[in-house]
């Protein structure tokens, strides 16, 4: 695994690279520490799995720098690591393409967990950012982390998905990406995250491969690997 990370402190690039390393073998850390940096880099290798960004650094005026960075890497997820805690910015983020914005007050837990469900395919918003949210994407990722803490008093015996959710599930069983699927759905990739965010919420997992298999296991939905 391949990840870009740019803080223009370098305590916290150490301690961020300390941290990932828990979360997989063989990474291969490329750091930044301006936006001057991240597009020197991009220019000469673009074959990143993860971007993990601040937002406050030298080099530009970070709307235009996060919206280029994602128009130019629309296939690689970026999430935010940031100290600012605003709505609105977090909304202009999502506008932009990022699939995740962690604060830096979060545990180590929580940036991996974080992380984890980006990877996934889902999108990763602090629960307290959103919780009065009045923006309608901003009100979906709400509605998802909120009935998450309803689900956890449940059995995954009582799962419900919806039917749209039980499409995106097929496909994700096909091993279709998330531009894919938002082909064949003919919905948005935005939102095609969000339904895979609320599907591993779900099942309480942190991967596509085990919300399918959990699926399978329970007999849900037996055609989920139909086509």
């Amino acid at each position: 695994m391949k990840i870009l990370i740019a803080d223009d402190h370098d305590l916290f690039l150490t301690g961020l690279q300390f941290v990932l390393n828990d979360f997989a073998d063989n990474i291969v850390f490329v750091t930044a520490h301006s936006y001057t940096d991240i597009h020197n880099i991009l220019t000469k290798e673009n074959d990143f799995d993860l971007i993990l960004t601040d937002l406050a650094m030298p080099g530009g005026n970070w709307q235009n720098e996060i919206e280029l960075i994602c128009k130019n890497l629309p296939e690689t997820p970026v999430i935010i690591l940031s100290a600012v805690f605003d709505k609105e910015i977090v909304q202009k983020t999502l506008d932009f393409g990022v699939s995740g914005y962690i604060p830096k007050t979060s545990s180590n837990a929580v940036i991996l967990s974080a992380i984890n469900l980006v990877l996934s395919g889902g999108i990763y918003i602090p629960p307290e950012l959103v919780q009065f949210a009045s923006n309608h994407q901003l009100e979906e990722i709400r509605d998802v982390l909120l009935n998450d803490s309803e689900l956890k008093d449940k059995s995954k015996s009582s799962i419900e998905l919806t039917p749209r959710q039980i499409d995106v599930l097929k496909l994700m069983a096909q091993g279709e990406s998330n531009k894919q699927i938002a082909f064949e759905l003919g919905l948005s990739e935005g939102t095609v995250k969000l339904h895979v965010t609320a599907i591993l919420k779900l099942f309480h997992v942190f991967n596509r491969t085990s919300a399918v298999i959990e699926a399978t296991k329970l007999g849900l939905f037996s055609d989920v690997h139909s086509s």
